[in-house]
Formats: structure tokens, C-alpha cells, sequence
């Protein structure tokens, strides 16, 4: 049986990881093993981030809404009852984006879910 050289597909294989993990610190970009274990963890850690991402985004608009209802003197929980309850569907990320960049069309769907 004919020897195998598989010098040409490793080599590439190699230099594609090692230009994957280009910047990490230390061993982690420069010795394939050490680059190939840098590179699972990052594609985990990476997945784990795009979840948490969203998470943050959340509580973040939740904040807003919650502030900017206070100024209108309710509370977010009773806010968020009443579009509810007048059916005014409007997902917190667009009500976070009216608190900051349209106020007074935000204060316009508060008091229109007050009245109902």
C-alpha cells in the first residue's frame, strides 16, 4: 500500500484555525492545539453572549419604560396592564424607542390606555 502524505491538507487546515484565533493572546494563536480548544470556546462562549444579548436588551427597555411611566405617574406593571387590556399592542422595544426618541407619542399611548 502506497504511503499517505497529508502534509498540503493539514497545512491548510492549520492555517485556516490560526487565522481564526488571530489576535488571541498568548499560545492560543500560535499553537494549533491550544488555538483549536480557544476556538470551541469561543464559539460557546459567542452563542452563550448572542442569549444574553437579548436578555440585557430586555431588561433594558423595561427600565426605560418603567422611568418614563413613573413621569406619567403610573407604575409599568399597571402600564403594561392596561395596553393589555385597551389592546394596544405595541412590544416594549418600540415603547423604549418612543421614550427616547418621541416622547410625546409615548405620553400620547399612555394616556390613550388610561381613558380605556
Amino acid at each position: 500500500m502506497a504511503r499517505v502524505k497529508r502534509g498540503l491538507v493539514s497545512h491548510r487546515k492549520h492555517k485556516k484555525l490560526l487565522d481564526s484565533v488571530k489576535g488571541y493572546r498568548g499560545t492560543k494563536s500560535k499553537l494549533v492545539r491550544t488555538a483549536k480548544q480557544a476556538a470551541l470556546h469561543a464559539g460557546a462562549y459567542a452563542f452563550h453572549g448572542r442569549k444574553i444579548r437579548k436578555r440585557d436588551f430586555r431588561a433594558l427597555w423595561i427600565i426605560r419604560i418603567g422611568e418614563a411611566s413613573k413621569q406619567e405617574g403610573i407604575s409599568y406593571s399597571v402600564l403594561m396592564d392596561k395596553l393589555k387590556k385597551a389592546h394596544i399592542e405595541i412590544d416594549r422595544k418600540i415603547l423604549a424607542d418612543l421614550v427616547v426618541h418621541d416622547l410625546e407619542a409615548f405620553k400620547k399611548i399612555v394616556s390613550s390606555a388610561q381613558t380605556n
